[in-house]
């Protein structure tokens, strides 16, 4: 199969974009696969927003109210859920897909579960790619993550809103404070909000946390809205939220230059998963062959490029030496 041009797999509905993201998985060593995904990189027409937070804080049913509610603006929705992988297959353990209540004849809702391979509760190369395509062809992107520590770091280099989901009565707040984690979010749900005084006690101790915080981004105050999935409460105040968000971005020209140091991040984190921190050097003194001048703009062949270099390189080495 082709890679169809970004205008065709705007148009060409969930069949289509469901065996392009088939193929990206199969095919990550392709040159046809770099070219593609550097192309449909610099299409964006999504907003991307990130859920993470604790196993059982409310993840998905969150994600279910998100859909709802930007399908009833007319928004065509995708959205990627991270599951834990099985040690035996490399699958996905949860299947977030079978979770969420999303109706199967929507041409403009489109869901997909990926396993988190082998990064701990972060993004794979894989995910990075589905996000780049997804972002090129829906209005809003939702991707949900195993939120087991790392994912919170990983979801920032490849979102543009983070949503941190914190469960009232559990004590997450106070672990978040301790771990730093309050640096990364740009907004709070509070979820289950129909728990009360709880959640209201959690929205007072999450804001306290984030005073002690400084933030990444010090023109945005952080947001703490409770919410509850099954009763509606609060839904439509955090869209608002993560709306004001995406503006604010935009206003500021923040938006642009994010993303493209998102992907030259993605293009670091590539050589560094596969090559390692002497890989990773390497990319860095490589600076003046444009790899990582060009790694902004188009970050999958610049990796396909260095991978192929550090592959002769490594094969000149362990190549034995002719006796005379």
């Amino acid at each position: 199969m082709d890679y169809p041009s970004p205008e065709t797999l705007r148009t060409g509905g969930k069949r289509l974009l469901a065996r392009v993201l088939t193929q990206l998985e199969t095919h990550t060593q392709d040159a046809a696969t770099a070219a593609f995904l550097d192309e449909i990189s610099a299409q964006p027409t999504a907003h991307v927003l990130g859920l993470t937070g604790p196993p059982g804080v409310g993840k998905s049913s969150l994600t279910d109210a998100f859909i709802r509610a930007w399908r009833e603006t007319g928004r065509k929705v995708c959205v990627l859920a991270i599951d834990p992988s099985s040690s035996v297959t490399g699958g996905a353990l949860l299947g977030d897909r079978t979770r969420l209540k999303t109706d199967p004849d929507d041409a403009e809702v489109y869901v997909r579960s990926m396993a988190a391979r082998d990064r701990l509760g972060g993004l794979s190369d894989h995910a990075v790619a589905a996000i780049a395509v997804m972002r090129a062809v829906a209005d809003v992107v939702i991707v949900e993550t195993v939120g087991i520590g790392q994912s919170e770091g990983d979801l920032r280099q490849a979102v543009d809103t983070v949503v941190l989901c914190i469960q009232p009565g559990s004590g997450d707040s106070l672990q978040f404070m301790k771990a730093g984690i309050m640096e990364l979010p740009d907004i709070v749900a509070v979820t289950k909000a129909d728990m009360g005084v709880l959640a209201r006690r959690a929205v007072s101790d999450v804001t306290g946390a984030l005073s002690l915080s400084p933030g990444q981004d010090r023109d945005w105050s952080v947001p703490v809205k409770e919410v509850s999935s099954q009763s509606g409460v609060g839904v439509a105040e955090l869209v608002g939220a993560a709306e004001r968000h995406l503006r604010h971005l935009e206003d500021g020209g923040t938006l642009e230059r994010r993303r493209l140091e998102q992907q030259a991040a993605w293009f670091r984190d590539m050589v560094s998963t596969q090559f390692g921190s002497h890989g990773l050097g390497l990319a860095e003194t490589d600076a003046g062959r444009g790899l990582l001048e060009g790694a902004g703009r188009r970050p999958f062949v610049s990796f396909a490029e260095f991978s192929a270099r550090m592959k002769r390189r490594l094969a000149d080495e362990r190549e034995p030496s002719r006796g005379p």
